[in-house]
């Protein structure tokens, strides 16, 4: 048995449960990308569910105590690289437009670039997810959940996917306006 002065302290283990859990999910991300390159929608479909679960109980378990610092950078990792990875995998092969993509992309390099230069020039700023961050999330989840679902079944419903498209343009184009003026604003 390990001394006690060499256990980690608690709250900075780095292989929690949520730790794990969010690894597997960065892991699952080159396999859901695969599965879309082939076009076996129902396995991408249920590992993208299974990704949004695992997402669900590791934020659960990290809320009861069982959070870290390395826990708290990749989850959103994790999240956003499935996303971002889906997203640009479905447009490449023509199962949603360029545009839509290229939109998600740029929203999110715009955030994560300056909130880089701001630390690099000295204005740390705390990164706390807006409302309306949170409704993009959801409305991007759900149009890479509509856009599997409605393929692995084999049914078009454009109106739907469409829909759900111009939706998630207008999430993101409000989220990174919000963040820019959020930035910007006088303090």
């Amino acid at each position: 048995m390990p001394d006690e002065g060499m256990l980690p302290a608690q709250g900075t283990a780095v292989l929690t449960l949520p730790n794990a859990i969010s690894l597997g999910r960065l892991c699952a991300v080159p396999v859901a990308v695969w599965l879309v390159i082939r076009r076996d929608w129902a396995a991408a479909f249920a590992l993208f569910v299974a990704a949004g679960i695992s997402d669900a109980i590791d934020g659960w378990l990290a809320r009861r105590g069982r959070g870290t610092a390395l826990g708290a950078a990749l989850d959103p990792l994790a999240d956003k690289a499935l996303m971002v990875s889906m997203v640009v995998t479905l447009a490449a092969i023509g199962e949603l437009p360029s545009w839509i993509a290229i939109l998600i992309v740029f929203r999110d390099l715009l955030i994560v670039g300056g909130v880089v230069l701001l630390w690099m020039f000295g204005h740390g700023m705390a990164i706390r997810p807006l409302v309306v961050s949170k409704l993009n999330t959801a409305m991007q989840i759900g149009l890479v959940a509509i856009v599997l679902g409605l393929d692995a079944l084999n049914v078009a419903l454009s109106p739907l996917r469409w829909a759900a498209i111009w939706i998630v343009a207008g999430t993101t184009i409000a989220s990174g306006a919000a963040y820019l003026a959020r930035t910007v604003r006088p303090a």
